[in-house]
């Protein structure tokens, strides 16, 4: 993995990374950050290294630098177009950055289609310029204080540099209602991420942060149903296209899914030179396994499937690292299986493609269905069901309740406060995880009142969804807060392996049309990728297009947690340290561990938590070291 790092400091002496961060990671095989160098000097910033393998930052022929970390899918495009008086000293994509930047200065971002996060110290203006992709593929972490400004492509990095290792306790508020963080704030105080779609500019000790790029939900009404197919149908082949731009072999993950099925199908159509598909599975418990999903989808592209099976010795062994490259416990459990399957396919490849983001943009998630459902019901009982925009009627949606079997017990727990109240409230409480952990977590030292506000905030922000319907406000707000979190996992997880994982769905120009199809050609009758499945019916295997158990990368803890790793798991909270903490009790998460339901991400966010504090709060004597 490419770190990028930087600080603003009165020192004057060159350091190297052994120098200041010469710390092991878990394994003992790599060190505590990856590859950078930092250069200090009289009340300004340069950036000094890229990679293991220079010494030195490219540099532009204005005297910029540029420390860079992603792929820019269009560059070639750039060149010969945008850039083409530019004289190129190299056919890399860094390149194309750096000469955008000198012509078009904080635009340059309008021009880049791909994932990166990089940062160009501007030596004729002396300022910092810093920005991340339009998704968050790729990170930004930063700390400003009176005495430095310091950013790195890792948590980590920075954490030798601080004062003191604290929790964030509005951030962990947030994790422990959704398993990730809502805004620029993490885990850790005085620790903050560049948001997705901004940049920064430091100049004279002032740091600007702006928004570049918002995805907005202006519907289309002018256009036919067959118009959006066929451009979907454009756009999507369009993406996977560039997204195998590559001088190696390109692969893929495969989960059994719609989402990734179709991106291999469409990756080995137009790519004879497509290696194949790589897959984890399950198969000591009933419910868990699905290869043959997986198997079939690999059938149709005529192109092998590596498949692993992850056994609860894996867990042990690798949790820790797994919690050390996500810097903080994020997203639910599917890190863990998500690092295995890297592992298996970097043995392999050096670029995957997977399919995040099909469901923020098209409708994946049964949740939307037991929102709507509700919605369908009070409509038809005030009669106010042809009101909206997009109010699905009740005999509509009844086909497809036969998706929601799975989820009787999160209906239940759903309905059991109430029922008709306003969207955004009922929508928060659809996603809330905070009650199931009331025996275990002492919400009191939490505020809720703030975080249910904070939530409605980007619910309803006016600027991205107006009075369109409630599909898409829910949409948005995954897409803006969830997904992040899950392309958080696919970055860290893919990086710790040095396998770079490319996400086709997360192109801004099929971003940007997805979300003006109206909601009733994306979720008719409250059906899921309705459009996608319609689109692309020829190209996905008639057993995954038709299943309706899709469980998202389903881990067997219940069982592993009370069978083959409950000592593990008791080992962990009955440390000492755990009982420190002060904002949960190890011992209620023990005496509940038994109760918690087959796919309860509660004892995994708990435990994940205790683990990044057992590997950074309880090390900061230790870190604070590497920095004097």
């Amino acid at each position: 993995m490419c770190s990028i790092f930087g600080i603003k400091s009165k020192n004057t002496r060159l350091y190297k990374r052994s120098e200041l961060l010469s710390h092991r990671g878990p394994d003992g095989s790599g060190q505590y950050t990856d590859g950078e160098n930092i250069f200090l000097c009289h009340n300004r910033l340069s950036i000094i290294g890229l990679d293991n393998n220079s010494a030195q930052p490219m540099q532009g022929h204005d005297g910029s630098q540029i420390v860079y970390n992603g792929e820019i899918y269009n560059f070639s495009d750039l060149k010969t177009e945008e850039l083409s008086e530019y004289q190129f000293r190299s056919n890399s994509d860094t390149e194309v950055i750096l000469a955008l930047y000198e012509k078009h200065g904080a635009d340059c971002v309008q021009y880049l289609r791909g994932m990166f996060a990089f940062a160009i110290w501007d030596e004729k203006r002396q300022r910092l310029f810093c920005a991340r992709d339009r998704f968050g593929i790729k990170p930004i972490y930063f700390n400003h204080s009176d005495e430095a400004f310091i950013f790195a492509s890792e948590m980590k990095a920075i954490l030798p540099f601080l004062n003191d290792i604290t929790t964030n306790f509005e951030a962990l508020s947030e994790y422990f209602a959704f398993q990730y963080t809502l805004g620029d704030q993490t885990l850790f105080n005085n620790i903050f991420q560049l948001m997705p779609g901004h940049f920064l500019i430091l100049e004279n000790d002032t740091l600007t942060v702006k928004k570049y790029w918002d995805v907005n939900y202006s519907i289309d009404k002018e256009h036919s149903e067959k118009f959006f197919e066929e451009k979907l149908e454009y756009l999507m082949n369009d993406s996977v296209k560039y997204h195998q731009v590559s001088d190696v072999p390109v692969g893929g993950y495969l989960s059994g899914g719609i989402d990734s099925s179709l991106v291999v199908a469409l990756a080995t159509e137009s790519n004879e030179d497509f290696y194949g598909s790589f897959h984890g599975r399950f198969t000591q418990y009933p419910g868990y396994d699905e290869s043959e999903f997986a198997k079939s989808a690999s059938h149709a592209s005529k192109k092998d499937l590596f498949t692993i099976d992850i056994s609860a010795r894996d867990f042990t062994e690798n949790i820790f690292k797994v919690i050390y490259h996500l810097d903080s416990p994020v997203a639910g459990p599917g890190s863990f299986p998500q690092y295995m399957v890297s592992k298996l396919a970097s043995e392999h490849v050096k670029v995957v493609l997977g399919g995040q983001g099909g469901d923020e943009l098209f409708g994946g998630y049964a949740r939307y269905i037991i929102a709507y459902f509700e919605q369908c019901i009070k409509a038809a009982i005030e009669g106010t069901h042809e009101n909206g925009n997009f109010v699905v009627t009740p005999q509509s949606i009844i086909p497809n309740l036969t998706l929601l079997q799975e989820y009787k017990p999160l209906i239940t727990s759903f309905w059991k406060e109430g029922l008709f109240g306003p969207i955004d409230e009922r929508y928060y409480r659809l996603i809330d995880r905070s009650n199931d952990t009331n025996g275990e977590v002492d919400w009191n030292l939490f505020d809720k009142d703030g975080l249910l506000e904070r939530f409605k905030a980007i619910f309803n922000n006016p600027e991205n969804v107006t009075k369109e319907a409630y599909f898409d406000k829910m949409t948005h707000f995954d897409f803006k807060c969830l997904l992040p979190a899950l392309l958080h996992v696919e970055d860290r997880m893919s990086m710790a392996h040095g396998l770079e994982s490319r996400v086709p769905f997360l192109d801004h120009p099929l971003v940007e049309f997805a979300a003006t199809i109206p909601a009733d050609i994306k979720f008719p009758g409250g059906k899921m990728k309705s459009l996608i499945k319609e689109v692309f019916k020829e190209k996905i295997s008639t057993k995954i297009l038709h299943r309706r158990d899709k469980m998202g990368f389903p881990v067997p803890l219940k069982e592993w947690f009370s069978g083959p790793l409950r000592d593990f798991v008791h080992d962990i909270f009955l440390s000492q340290n755990a009982h420190t903490r002060g904002f949960y009790d190890p011992k209620k998460v023990l005496e509940n561990l038994e109760n918690s339901s087959q796919f309860s991400r509660k004892v995994w966010g708990l435990l994940s938590l205790e683990i990044w504090h057992q590997q950074f709060h309880d090390k900061k004597s230790e870190l604070s070291k590497l920095a004097t």
